[in-house]
């Protein structure tokens, strides 16, 4: 009898112990999920057509904003994963239809809820 019971004992110990590494790789898989968003808001009175980024200030690179940000409209928009390992600081510029480029502004993207404004 005392046997039995040192068996069950035992089997629920190994259970909760799987169970505890089960949990623990989900929250993981979750957190490596996570998407890296920020708003942008378009306060001129053309489209914003492109975003370009930089770490440096020197070197741009552009990235799809899809038809663009229209004027007065706020979108969100995602990080691409690729970006994941870089600076959380980056020179942004926009384009806008009417040829214009707005001055570079260096923001934080890995502060919360962080709004770009174009004018």
């Amino acid at each position: 009898m005392q046997f039995q019971k040192m068996k069950s004992v035992t089997m629920l110990a190994c259970a909760l112990v799987v169970m505890s590494f089960a949990v623990n790789y989900a929250h993981a898989f979750k957190a490596s999920m996570v998407e890296y968003t920020y708003k942008v808001h378009n306060k001129s009175q053309s489209t914003i057509t492109a975003l370009m980024a930089s770490e440096d200030g020197k070197t741009y690179g552009e990235f799809d904003i899809g038809r663009g940000i229209p004027a007065g409209q706020t979108v969100t928009l995602v990080w691409d994963k690729s970006t994941d390992n870089g600076n959380c600081e980056q020179w942004i510029k926009a384009k806008f239809a009417d040829g214009g480029v707005s001055p570079a502004a260096k923001f934080d993207f890995c502060e919360e809820n962080l709004v770009l404004e174009f004018e």
